[in-house]
């Protein structure tokens, strides 16, 4: 990227695939854009690729990438059970999104993972998760409320992690609409923020040369706090090439 020019931030796209009498679908939420463009980007999106060369394409033109939210993984891709309560996404959006974090990881392109974005982090690089918090962390705090879209719950975040310098407090009000969550933690990541029941919030890399951040929340929702458009603006400082190297504690 130019020094004059805008750094470019790639954003994956849900689908929906064709139905009797309805067409298929690409599907994003206008808020990852917006928060994007706000944060000072140009954000481009990214269909479904399922072909090395057309994902190889797309990620030459971007500096950085966002992976965004949606529902849930195939379980048993990631060696655990079916789930009842498990709501699959399409298995070529699945295929995808696993070629293009694989890649994302490789490259150490700065990465910003939210929601299914964040746990796709997690499993490429070897964790896994919990299937449903309701029946395996049955004292847990409510992490969705169907029939609240405004559901909130405290995130506490921990000292001496790149997240406490972004949102430069030790706690914070997250929106919160997940049943799933980080249970084993992957190969070279660090939990850096959790609910007030321990279920794991947000975590980075630990490698303090590349920006690489998952959130279990959705800060570029329309009723997130105004906190989050600082993890917005200093993921585009990233991919702007502005990333400084900090020297934080690395214990887990």
């Amino acid at each position: 990227m130019s020094q004059s020019s805008r750094p470019i931030v790639g954003i994956n796209m849900d689908l929906h695939y064709p139905q009797k009498n309805k067409q298929g679908l690409l599907r994003l939420a206008s808020g990852y854009c917006d928060r994007i463009l706000e944060a000072g980007a140009l954000p481009i999106v990214m269909p479904a690729f399922t072909k090395d060369a057309d994902l190889d394409a797309f990620l030459a033109m971007v500096d950085g990438m966002v992976m965004t939210g949606g529902a849930d993984m195939d379980p048993r891709r990631n060696n655990q059970p079916m789930h009842p309560s498990v709501r699959m996404i399409p298995e070529r959006r699945e295929d995808s999104d696993r070629l293009l974090v694989r890649k994302l990881i490789e490259m150490k392109k700065p990465l910003l993972g939210i929601g299914l974005g964040m746990q796709q982090i997690n499993v490429a690089l070897g964790g896994n998760l919990f299937l449903h918090l309701p029946e395996e962390l049955p004292k847990a705090l409510p992490h969705f409320d169907t029939s609240d879209d405004f559901h909130r719950h405290l995130a506490l975040i921990k000292a001496d992690t790149y997240l406490m310098e972004i949102y430069g407090g030790e706690e914070m009000r997250v929106n919160s609409n997940h049943h799933q969550a980080v249970k084993k933690l992957g190969d070279g990541l660090r939990v850096c923020a959790v609910a007030p029941d321990g279920v794991i919030e947000a975590i980075e890399y630990m490698d303090p040369s590349w920006f690489c951040i998952g959130v279990q929340w959705h800060p570029q929702s329309d009723n997130a706090t105004a906190l989050d458009t600082q993890l917005f603006e200093c993921f585009v400082q990233a991919c702007a090439g502005g990333y400084v190297e900090r020297e934080v504690e690395l214990a887990a």
